[in-house]
């Protein structure tokens, strides 16, 4: 069974790395998806995993972030999805 979440966070998070840190914080757990600034300041990050404990242990690398970022909280939801998403971008 494969698991999608939508992960919103917030604080000061554009500008300072984090997509890059996201992607190669996803690419070594083996997580799928996605990751993109949104237009409120928040960076939204879409991740595939096989287990809940894939996806939380991914969610914590989030709530760190890069040294550059300072993250003031991360929001998860489930996100319906169609098909298997494979690999991890950054989406613009």
């Amino acid at each position: 069974m494969v698991l999608v979440k939508r992960m919103l966070v917030s604080g000061l998070v554009q500008g300072v790395g984090y997509r890059f840190f996201a992607v190669r914080e996803a690419r070594a757990a083996g997580i799928n998806g996605f990751v993109r600034n949104l237009p409120d300041g928040r960076v939204e990050v879409v991740a595939e995993a096989a287990s809940e404990a894939e996806l939380e242990s991914f969610a914590d690398a989030l709530r760190q972030g890069p040294p550059t970022s300072v993250v003031r909280g991360v929001e998860i939801e489930d996100y319906p999805h169609s098909e298997s998403i494979e690999g991890f971008e950054i989406k613009y």
